[in-house]
């Protein structure tokens, strides 16, 4: 067993499956979600239907999370302090509904993962590991979930 973490951010490169971005379908409350990162981004919408079924029907991962930047007044009031709890339902979705998926989340064993990435500072490292690396954390919590 190796020691050496497990770094995701480009869909396209090692563990890129991992991202948010990467498409992979989920079905949750009553929806079928493109992405994780629509169920996330139009979470932040939950009391303004318009808004929530939008972000729904965006084509890509980074109109979803462009939306929000361009109505980020309209954001529910207690995002900060619901947004990781939210990420964890859906990432749990994600990994629970996709064996292929699940099997390499759990190929990692108890590697630690970080989305390296200089672009975030919160879900990601910080590119330089000063970041706080939500994602990689609430994977891990996903890991050790579908472990059992």
């Amino acid at each position: 067993m190796t020691n050496i973490p497990v770094n995701f951010y480009h869909t396209n490169k090692p563990f890129g499956e991992f991202s948010n971005f990467y498409r992979a379908p989920i079905q949750l409350d009553g929806h079928t979600w493109p992405t994780t990162e629509h169920y996330f981004q139009a979470q932040k919408f939950i009391s303004d239907e318009t808004h929530f079924q939008n972000v729904l029907k965006l084509p890509t991962p980074r109109d979803a999370f462009n939306y929000v930047r361009t109505y980020k007044s309209f954001v529910r009031s207690d995002w900060a302090s619901v947004k990781d709890e939210i990420m964890f339902k859906a990432c749990l979705a994600k990994f629970q509904q996709h064996q292929k998926l699940r099997d390499l989340l759990l190929s990692t064993e108890d590697r630690t993962l970080v989305e390296h990435t200089v672009n975030d500072s919160y879900w990601g490292d910080g590119g330089d590991g000063s970041g706080r690396n939500q994602l990689g954390i609430t994977l891990m919590k996903v890991r050790d979930v579908l472990k059992g």
